[in-house]
């Protein structure tokens, strides 16, 4: 109880701030920013136990690896393997772990490709795809179908809510009319969203799954 009322807050929190940063204008994403970050480490918090170094160490190895990914596929956009490593961080070690890797990853691998008033957006996006697929763990982890389901719907709401940004950027302010313009102009990116994370949780969930699940096995659940 006393984790989901946190994970419940945190949502709320980071939501209501970045609405606030959209309304106070782009000079603030910096600040908007380093607080939707702490904010992210909240539920990771509240969950640490006996593990919690290990917890912290897988952390550090999965945003390295996810940040990585991006890095290697940035010559082609919209192609990247952000999405899939982030539900595989939420499917073998929970929500909590799986929002702050989407979270962290965002901002970290910005740092090279470019901070600006999106990032608090990006952070927001991958954040939830990781604390949704967390949810999700047990049917994630039994079908490909579902898995892949998952995916599309993963690069569908990534894309929305960039364009929730792209509208607000344009008008300042929510416009229906542009919001809905802004979902039709980037439909083929959208597009390529979902292949694209389709494709690589197909290759990289059996390749990074079972090396997991070994670890958990052997070290019981982090």
């Amino acid at each position: 109880m006393k984790r989901n009322l946190c994970i419940v807050i945190t949502l709320i929190l980071t939501a209501l701030v970045i609405i606030a940063g959209a309304v106070l204008g782009d000079k603030y994403y910096a600040v908007v920013t380093v607080i939707i970050a702490l904010l992210s480490c909240v539920p990771f918090l509240v969950s640490f136990d006996g593990n919690s170094s290990r917890k912290v160490v897988i952390l550090a190895v999965m945003t390295a690896l996810t940040v990585a990914g991006r890095f290697v596929f940035a010559p082609i956009p919209f192609f990247k393997p952000v999405t899939a490593m982030v539900v595989i961080s939420a499917m073998y070690f929970g929500s909590e772990l799986g929002f702050l890797t989407g979270a962290l990853s965002a901002v970290i691998s910005n740092f090279y490709f470019g901070q600006g008033p999106w990032t608090p957006f990006q952070m927001f996006s991958w954040g939830i795809i990781g604390l949704v697929a967390g949810i999700l763990s047990d049917p994630l982890k039994r079908g490909r179908i579902i898995l892949c389901i998952y995916a599309v719907l993963s690069g569908i709401a990534y894309s929305m809510i960039m364009d929730v940004w792209t509208t607000l950027w344009a008008d300042n302010s929510f416009n229906p009319e542009r919001f809905i313009a802004s979902v039709t102009a980037s439909a083929p990116i959208t597009l390529i969203y979902a292949v694209s994370n389709v494709i690589f949780l197909l290759i990289l969930t059996p390749l990074f799954g079972k090396k997991i699940q070994r670890i958990i096995d052997k070290y019981g659940k982090m």
